[in-house]
């Protein structure tokens, strides 16, 4: 089947703002044409932060927000085709992932904002939107659903790849060159409990290069504390998110400690959760791996970087640009893949990854 053009669209847990790619797409390849980021303004953050709290006056927050994230997704859509000079007419659809605000598939549902209808109002392009909820609707956690796409492009058969994507929550592909089943789940935080510490103590939305964490020391009995989560523990499938590590699980654990704790050094703690917890999963469930492709606002870190190096000494750690796809730009073209699946009638979950009872074909279409 010929490429197409299609607009992938993602705003993911860390609510930086919206990542969006033009890519030219079919099933095993992905060519990224142009891409565009547009942060979320404070106030937009701060009110998606309230909303993800329970006791407040949901429904109509979340459908006002809703609405502000069709037009901001619309503005940065606005914005890419300008600079890519490339007609509307053109695209396919957009894949928009939404931005989600409630994550629970042990109770069957998932909920991610972004009001799709008035997106394909707004911009004139048919849209696809809501690609978690019918994999949970069979039985499945609705996450992660990038390593079928990580499947498709990434896959080597003489090389065994895991690809890692650190975002806000950290999901993996285990990507075996044999007849070996595809697997992929989340391995816990990212960026998300780093981000959160540092923006309460210095104001800051992230660790530039884990300098601060770099500064700090290791606390043992706080992250032997972190480790015991039952989340570390369970077997995949599985998925987390916001609803389970936040700012608020952080300090529980900071409460049960004796001793104050100076701020970067629960930093430098934070930064080896994400960095254990990473490879830990590769270790146990991934077998041997000859290399690991980094991608996500993680892949920035180098202290975390230089930390999973040590961790996996015998791994080849490379950003996912060597793939040709860079790292800001890998979950965006994910949605763009997505959204050529559900135009093709063709399935985009992999039930080994998600616990599904069987491959779905996920999203729902809006005409323009």
């Amino acid at each position: 089947m010929q490429a197409k053009l299609f607009i992938g669209l993602m705003s993911g847990t860390s609510l930086d703002g919206a990542d969006s790619v033009i890519a030219s797409v079919d099933q095993h390849h992905c060519q990224v044409i142009a891409q565009q980021f547009t942060p979320y303004p404070a106030t937009l953050k701060q009110q998606l932060l309230v909303l993800h709290d329970a006791g407040h006056n949901e429904l109509e927050t979340a459908a006002l927000l809703g609405n502000q994230l069709a037009r901001l997704y619309a503005q940065n859509i606005e914005t890419l085709l300008q600079n890519a000079r490339i007609d509307r007419t053109a695209i396919s659809a957009i894949g928009c992932h939404g931005q989600t605000i409630r994550h629970r598939p042990e109770l069957g549902f998932t909920l991610q904002i972004g009001n799709p209808a008035l997106l394909a109002e707004l911009t004139g392009i048919r849209v696809i939107a809501d690609f978690r909820s019918r994999d949970i609707a069979a039985g499945g956690h609705g996450a992660p659903l990038v390593p079928a796409f990580h499947a498709a492009i990434f896959s080597s058969t003489d090389k065994h790849r895991v690809v890692l994507n650190i975002g806000g929550i950290a999901n993996l592909t285990n990507l075996p060159t044999n007849s070996a089943e595809i697997t992929g789940f989340d391995t816990g935080p990212g960026n998300m409990l780093m981000d959160a510490w540092i923006h309460k103590h210095q104001g800051k939305d992230y660790d530039a290069n884990g300098d601060w964490a770099s500064s700090g020391k290791l606390i043992p009995q706080l992250l032997h504390q972190m480790l015991a989560d039952p989340f570390f523990s369970m077997p995949p499938p599985k998925s987390t998110g916001r609803d389970t590590f936040n700012l608020a699980w952080l300090e529980r654990h900071l409460h049960q400690m004796q001793d104050k704790t100076p701020p970067e050094d629960v930093q430098r703690t934070l930064l080896e959760l994400t960095a254990m917890t990473i490879a830990i999963a590769v270790t146990q469930y991934c077998g041997n791996v000859d290399e690991l492709y980094v991608c996500g606002g993680g892949a920035y870190n180098e202290a975390l970087l230089q930390r999973l190096q040590k961790l996996l000494p015998r791994v080849a750690i490379a950003l996912s640009d060597t793939l040709g796809l860079s790292v800001n730009a890998v979950e965006a073209s994910a949605f763009a893949w997505l959204a050529r699946q559900t135009l093709e009638g063709l399935p985009s979950n992999l039930p080994a990854v998600t616990g599904a009872r069987g491959p779905r074909i996920l999203g729902a279409v809006y005409a323009a």
